[in-house]
């Protein structure tokens, strides 16, 4: 029986037009009981906005301060006077909104007024003490969550979160972000108290971002294999990655070397024991290399390979339609380009190690005070969803090679231990804070988007796995298991011809017979019981006969016919030893007719295929 899907809590955040600036509207847009579709209205406190300013100025990697769009006096502003935005904004953030060269941050202070800032205090001031960047991580982790999950919003949390430990499962939390401006923030700090873990990083909560309007997924099955393309793109511009300058220079990714050890480590992740007889639950996983490819080698690669994960590592930049991706010196795709390609070969995955993959584009509305503002569902991660693909990872802001690597390696390794794409990604977060510290933004970096219909399941779940005998294996203190099968013939002036002719194999041992679709065999006759009955294979230490001994155990209203030396015999509630060619009817004697054969391996060769499972 399939294991039943988590529970999920999803949330939108949108700003209301028609009130004052600074009032937004949160509501549920999928819980998991009936009642806990609410609606809540708030006010963006201007504390939580300072609070987001000074968390940048200090864990911004790349010198970037995302400026909210506000007036003087803090408040929002307004869509109706959103041109009159005043140059003082841009006077105290010549660098808003758009990718500058790294700058000394400045120190703050955390007095009992607020943050306060002593640049002016001190010339060349030393760097703040790792408490001081700690605090200044939870608290705006905290104001988010205070924020967000406030009032009826906090009730539908936990109820959900009830509702999901009920059912011994993790609850997914999406978060579906409306307002272009609030992309930016980490929502993935977000913790409700001091003491307590960050929601992307708890045991009981899956976190992720979503979007609306998407189009409709089409039937996704499981993988059996995790087939990989890693496209190794422009490292910078004006340079391949291949080139003199990229290979001299450090500062730049290193799209080869983090190639090789990725392919090793994911190649690697399906293991064997000593012996090489025993496969653990582990996939197997296969990863093909692109480096530099033009836009049709790309296409003509996904075109012709059954990929379900994309990973790019290169040079990119923010655009309308998604951005662009630099394949190699004068070669770009945009966004929406890439989109139709991974959707129509059903890419399931794309991962993207680029700075920008998680944040919107910006535009410029004003020429002469250089007024700009974020463009809604603009960012790379929201143009794929959109189009359908199932699941996106990028990266809010750039991320250095080691802790890159770091991140795709504990990924990977989670995805081949066939954990969903958000439980990989809450573990490989882990990691990084684990190496990098909660003080440093590593493990604040990685974005998920996941598409609303997608429930992060690449391949077959361990809980859902079949317990199988692995190949060639000698079983039972070195017997050699047997091949059994179930034969069933035609029976005249059926309505229904489903099982004639059909063969099962009894593997590992069992085999469970009845109506219920749950069962091996599944006979759709008024006769027969939804759980009717089981055959397995006994073997005792001693037993030294050379068939194995199978038994056939009736749990059913009407019994089981069984084909002897004196005619048909009904067996009810109890257990029969089977012999090879016995003949057999469930519940009926106007019922179908099934042979039971079995197989005994002649030499140690043996493999699934002597039992003719192909």
């Amino acid at each position: 029986m399939a294991r039943p899907e988590s529970p999920c809590l999803s949330i939108a955040i949108a700003r209301l037009r028609t009130a004052g600036a600074n009032h937004f509207a949160t509501w549920v847009l999928q819980a998991p009981y009936p009642s806990g579709y609410v609606h809540h209205d708030c006010m963006w406190p201007h504390t939580l906005s300072q609070s987001w300013k000074a968390w940048q100025e200090m864990f911004s990697p790349s010198g970037t301060i995302h400026e909210l769009p506000l007036n003087p006096d803090g408040s929002f502003v307004s869509p109706e006077n959103s041109q009159n935005i005043l140059a003082e904004i841009e006077k105290r953030s010549p660098h808003s909104l758009h990718l500058a060269p790294p700058t000394p941050s400045v120190p703050l202070h955390l007095g009992q007024g607020g943050w306060v800032d002593r640049g002016r205090e001190e010339q060349n001031p030393p760097p703040p003490p790792a408490s001081y960047s700690s605090r200044l991580m939870q608290q705006l982790g905290i104001n988010l969550w205070q924020w967000l999950f406030e009032g009826p919003i906090q009730g539908s949390l936990q109820e959900s979160k009830g509702i999901a430990i009920g059912q011994n499962l993790p609850l997914r939390v999406r978060v579906d972000l409306r307002e272009p401006y609030l992309i930016a923030l980490p929502w993935e700090i977000m913790q409700p108290q001091a003491g307590q873990p960050a929601i992307s990083l708890s045991q009981q909560l899956l976190f992720s971002r979503t979007t609306s309007n998407v189009e409709p997924l089409p039937p996704l099955r499981p993988a059996e294999s995790l087939n990989i393309l890693l496209v190794l793109g422009q490292a910078e511009p004006g340079g391949g990655a291949n080139s003199q300058s990229s290979k001299g220079n450090n500062g730049h990714l290193q799209l080869e070397a983090e190639s090789l050890a990725l392919a090793a480590v994911l190649e690697s992740a399906f293991q064997t024991d000593d012996s090489g007889k025993y496969f653990d639950i582990s996939v197997p996983t296969r990863v093909d290399t692109l480096i530099e490819p033009t836009p049709a080698e790309l296409i003509s690669r996904l075109e012709t390979q059954a990929y379900n994960i994309l990973f790019y590592a290169g040079h990119g930049i923010p655009g309308p339609d998604g951005g662009l991706l630099f394949l190699g010196p004068d070669t770009a795709i945009n966004g929406t380009e890439l989109a139709q390609v991974l959707v129509r070969c059903r890419v399931t995955l794309a991962v993207f190690n680029a700075c920008w993959g998680a944040q919107p584009a910006v535009e410029r509305l004003h020429s002469t005070n250089g007024q700009q503002q974020a463009i809604a569902r603009s960012s790379l991660a929201e143009v794929l969803i959109h189009h359908g693909v199932p699941a996106v990872l990028g990266m809010r802001d750039s991320i250095a090679d080691r802790e890159a690597l770091s991140f795709i390696q504990t990924f990977a390794r989670a995805l081949a231990g066939r954990m969903s794409v958000d439980r990989a990604v809450a573990v490989a977060r882990q990691q990084l804070l684990t190496l990098y510290k909660f003080n440093q933004p590593a493990w604040t970096l990685p974005v998920l988007y996941m598409h609303p219909e997608f429930d992060g399941q690449l391949t077959e779940p361990v809980d859902d796995l079949k317990t199988e005998l692995p190949l060639n294996s000698s079983t039972w203190l070195g017997r050699l298991p047997s091949c059994a099968y179930l034969r069933g013939r035609d029976r005249p002036n059926a309505k229904s011809t489903e099982s004639a002719n059909q063969v099962w194999s009894i593997r590992a041992g069992m085999v469970r017979v009845g109506r219920w679709e749950e069962n091996d065999v599944v006979i759709r006759e008024q006769w027969v019981s939804q759980k009717h009955a089981e055959i397995f294979c006994r073997n005792s230490i001693g037993d030294n006969r050379g068939e194995p001994s199978y038994f056939l155990r009736d749990f059913s209203r009407y019994g089981t016919l069984v084909l002897g030396p004196e005619g048909w015999q009904r067996v009810h509630h109890q257990e029969l030893l089977l012999r090879s060619g016995t003949q057999l009817k469930f519940g009926s004697s106007q019922g179908q007719i099934f042979d039971f054969t079995i197989e005994v391996p002649k030499t140690s060769g043996y493999s699934e295929t002597d039992c003719g499972t192909n």
